[in-house]
């Protein structure tokens, strides 16, 4: 059985990544991976590089952002201060390459939430059930909108969003699970396994 890792952010990932894609696509190499992904945070910047890198090593890319959502509208002349959250997004061909090229470029376009580096190119749920043909989506980390909901004790919430994602995308919505060894970790992963 082989492994392939879906929530990657490179030094593309502004003020969270360190990692440069040669030594991320050699290390899936090193580890006898098929593939790899790329799920910088709200940007597609490294996208050609990876798919070069990977070309070049004989593995498989896929193409991903780990995205902001927001729950009401980006659109809004003057957006509340709304939570933004977390979602993997990856492309499963090119279709959804396509919608997620056109989400990030929305998202810059019109979705821009909070003030100096902080800023967040958000999309909305509106967007997303726009643009979801050949998409495959993830709960991410413990920003997340369902991990947060865990993490409040409301396993409703967390129930009827993940209800949401599934009736909009089928099989091709994830929930994620990661240990980093954490005690957040620890209850949002025991809260996933009960959805």
């Amino acid at each position: 059985m082989s492994f392939v890792p879906l929530h990657n952010h490179s030094d593309y990932s502004l003020l969270d990544g360190a990692t440069q894609l040669p030594a991320m696509v050699q290390r899936a190499v090193d580890l006898g991976m098929p593939a790899v992904a790329l799920t910088d945070h709200g940007v597609m910047y490294g996208a050609i590089e990876l798919l070069k890198l990977c070309s070049k090593a004989g593995i498989k890319p896929i193409i991903g952002n780990e995205m902001y959502v927001v729950n009401g509208s980006i659109d809004d002349p003057q957006p509340k201060k709304e939570r933004r959250y977390h979602l993997v997004v990856l492309a499963k061909n090119n279709v959804g390459y396509r919608n997620l090229v056109k989400l990030t470029s929305i998202s810059h376009l019109r979705g821009m939430r909070g003030r100096g580096i902080f800023a967040r190119a958000c999309i909305d749920k509106h967007l997303l059930q726009q643009y979801s043909e050949g998409l495959i989506v993830a709960t991410a980390c413990l920003g997340g909108e369902i991990p947060q909901a865990i993490l409040r004790g409301r396993m409703d919430v967390a129930r009827q969003v993940a209800s949401w994602y599934r009736d909009l995308l089928g099989d091709d919505f994830y929930l994620e699970i990661q240990d980093h060894g954490s005690p957040e970790d620890r209850i949002v992963n025991t809260g996933l396994l009960t959805l």
